[in-house]
């Protein structure tokens, strides 16, 4: 096996310096955390120590340079670089990533672009990306691929390569529903889709995997059971991983003598002044100047912490030339100056602010002088500085304060928590956090890095990559039991060499796709034809088994020669046959029943009540999704306390609630037409009342399951069209063979 590591940047950026190649590592928290894994799996079972990064190598590359940069990548680095014109990286990174993604994401809506240009540019470098990996991908690769710029990219690939497994994982925050729809609901609807061609989409927080799934049910429709859906005959899950950090490596760093060095200068140059640190990108989602803001009142209240503590401020550049990020880049100057101004004094600056990246050994030293680390994003996916810093206090001394909206904070839960927004909660924090004892911080410190030493980094993407191969390994399983043409070839001649056949044809999902009301449903002139013919045939006998009401079926197929049975086998009725009740029925449980339905039907717009004979059933196909099926778990769980005394099932089928006469069902009315008199049977349903069926049938008989779910079925079908394909070969087949004879 190997990995394909997928994202927008590769772990290396390419510079071209009169004529030659120059390569520096990239930064960020996903280069260093996917670096510190892949390094891992030198040795491992999992990867033979083999993998690709494919993605963008930081600069537009001309013609002239492709091929040179291709071969010292791949060479050098194990990286394939994806080329992205710089008008294309304007419109698409710049663009729909960071002026509409990003803010829309991190619940900024006022700051989000919509801009149809962007989002074609967006679908553009997608395609690039799928073009880039199918010129690496091998069949028994697997593909992970990360973050916001390449959510269209899981579909294409899958489309491309069903065969190989495909993880997603989002970096950022995923929104809730009210902000997601803000997109149109062609965007919308293809990033979900997109997402959902990966097997595998992995979020930080179980939060953001709600806030997805909810989405999924509000937008596409589709239901889940733990995180996990068939979609389009494709398993896909949606699960929480959350990320953790190098831990070892910022531990043992934390301890080398070059830090040691420089934090022996960094405490000469304070002074013995306690340290509150704050770094951060250059950001509005990091609440920078909420940060600076709550510190200036905590200075006003806190006047006897004067010429004792000093807040160091490191903001990394981030996005230059970017208008919200040059504002808030003279934002923050302005408000360092003003408390430096107010505050300070020949011997004492509030604040030391520097605007620049950090090499790692400086970064480290400064999480070991600093007494206190404040990490305050407005909104984060995870935030892994609030980790990092954490894991470099190998005394346990220090004090995180923390926001509730970064991801870490669910599993940072010893540390300060804040409302990033709330600038006197930001200034009571820092106060708190300059007063705990030092066994206090020892006893908090030492729970948290037992937590991030047990979950890091390599363990964060070795679950994920494990659940990705069992999930696959359950697609195959699934797979498995499609009807696939050797299979269906034998069917075939089966059917034309049997005597007499039997075959039993669910109706609505099975022979036609579900609509949104009942009456909708009306067959089309192909299927007609294909039963007339198929029955036009002595040996062949076909029985209708449906759900539906008598009436119905009698209007649509009562010039057919076949058999039908209504309300999942209340009535049958055998061909050339009159109308029979199955057993002695009654409806007289209806009336109390009926106010029930009603009183959901009111609820519920576009909920409404089919009654038949022997049943009444409650539809919400037309409803919101996810209202819908909260709505109708209540009606099943009132229904089934309400019927306790009463002899009826309670039933749920798709987008439907049925009751019924307990002691009904298709498999009873199937054995009416006896299976010993035919040496060829076949039977085809959707959904759960077709499970009756199936149990009844003899293992000789071809029973398939419209959809890829689990089943008593032998086989499955991934959709109606297939099932009606299946029956237009039978009468293909049985018509060509009548003509020889």
């Amino acid at each position: 096996m190997r990995l394909l590591v997928v994202s927008n940047r590769l772990p290396v950026t390419v510079a071209e310096r009169e004529g030659k190649l120059q390569f520096q590592r990239s930064a960020g928290g996903l280069v260093s955390g996917l670096s510190a894994y892949l390094d891992s799996l030198r040795g491992s079972p999992l990867a033979d120590s083999q993998y690709i990064w494919v993605g963008w190598p930081g600069v537009t590359v001309n013609d002239r340079m492709k091929e040179k940069v291709k071969s010292e990548l791949f060479s050098e680095f194990q990286s394939y670089p994806v080329f992205i014109s710089e008008r294309d990286m304007e419109t698409f990174y710049y663009g729909f990533c960071n002026r509409t993604i990003w803010p829309l994401f991190h619940y900024f809506p006022s700051r989000s672009v919509f801009n149809e240009s962007d989002w074609k540019s967006y679908k553009r470098v997608n395609s690039i990306f799928c073009d880039a990996v199918m010129d690496v991908i091998k069949p028994d690769d697997v593909v992970w691929i990360h973050d916001y710029h390449l959510m269209l990219l899981p579909k294409l690939l899958r489309e491309k390569m069903p065969e190989v497994p495909i993880g997603f994982f989002l970096h950022i925050p995923f929104p809730s529903f009210e902000l997601f729809r803000m997109l149109s609901k062609g965007w919308s609807r293809e990033i979900l889709e997109g997402l959902l061609g990966a097997h595998l989409i992995g979020f930080h927080t179980h939060d953001y995997t709600q806030y997805f799934l909810r989405c999924v049910l509000r937008i596409l429709g589709h239901e889940h059971s733990m995180g996990q859906m068939v979609v389009n005959g494709c398993v896909a899950k949606a699960d929480t991983f959350p990320m953790g950090i190098d831990f070892q490596r910022f531990y043992d760093t934390a301890g080398s003598p070059e830090v040691q060095k420089e934090k022996d200068k960094l405490k000469k140059s304070l002074g013995g002044s306690t340290v509150i640190l704050s770094i951060d990108r250059l950001d509005y989602t990091k609440g920078v100047i909420n940060r600076l803001r709550g510190y200036e009142l905590f200075l006003e209240r806190n006047p006897q912490w004067h010429m004792k503590v000093v807040l160091i401020m490191v903001v990394v550049p981030s996005r230059i030339g970017v208008e919200h990020y040059q504002q808030m880049k003279r934002q923050i100057d302005e408000l360092v100056g003003r408390i430096n101004g107010r505050f300070g004094s020949i011997h004492w600056t509030p604040i030391v602010y520097q605007f620049k990246s950090l090499p790692f050994d400086s970064l480290i030293a400064l999480y070991g002088v600093s007494d206190v680390a404040l990490v305050t994003p407005v909104r984060d996916g995870m935030n892994l500085i609030a980790k990092e810093y954490v894991a470099t206090r190998k005394d346990q001394t220090g004090v995180l304060v923390l926001s509730e909206m970064a991801g870490a904070s669910k599993e940072l839960g010893e540390a300060i928590t804040i409302q990033p927004n709330n600038i006197e909660e930001i200034s009571n924090a820092l106060k708190e956090a300059l007063e705990v004892p030092k066994e206090e911080q020892i006893k908090r410190n030492q729970a948290m890095q037992t937590r991030l030493k047990r979950y890091d980094v390599v363990r964060w993407a070795d679950d994920f990559i494990r659940t990705l191969s069992s999930l696959k390994d359950q697609q195959k399983r699934l797979d498995a039991n499609l009807l696939r043409s050797s299979v269906r070839e034998q069917l075939v001649q089966k059917f034309n060499k049997a005597k007499r056949r039997l075959l039993l044809l669910d109706y609505d999902g099975t022979l036609v796709p579900f609509v949104e009301h009942p009456q909708m449903a009306k067959p089309a002139v192909e299927l007609l034809n294909v039963l007339r013919r198929l029955s036009g045939d002595q040996k062949t006998e076909i029985v209708l088994i449906s759900g539906r009401d008598r009436d119905t079926l009698k209007s649509w197929f009562g010039t057919l020669n076949i058999g039908l049975v209504a309300e999942h086998g209340a009535w049958i009725k055998k061909k050339n046959g009159d109308w029979k009740i199955s057993e002695s029925l009654t409806n007289e449980w209806r009336p109390q029943i009926l106010p029930l339905l009603e009183l959901y039907a009111d609820r519920l717009p576009g909920s409404f009540i089919e009654q038949k004979e022997f049943s009444i059933v409650w539809h919400y196909r037309m409803v919101d999704p996810e209202l819908g099926s909260i709505k109708a778990k209540e009606l099943m769980d009132d229904l089934v306390r309400f019927t306790a005394n009463i002899d009826v099932q309670v039933l749920r089928g798709s987008k439907a609630v049925e009751v019924r006469n307990a002691g009904v069902n298709k498999g009873i009315a199937a054995l009416r037409w006896g299976s010993k008199d035919f040496d060829f049977m076949m039977a085809i349903g959707d959904d759960w009342t077709d499970e009756d069926l199936f149990k009844v049938l003899p293992e000789t008989a071809y029973s398939i399951r419209v959809g890829t779910t689990q089943s008593y079925a032998r086989f499955n079908l991934p959709s109606p069209t297939e099932a009606l394909e299946l029956l237009k070969e039978l009468a293909e087949s049985n018509q060509s063979l009548q003509s020889d004879h």
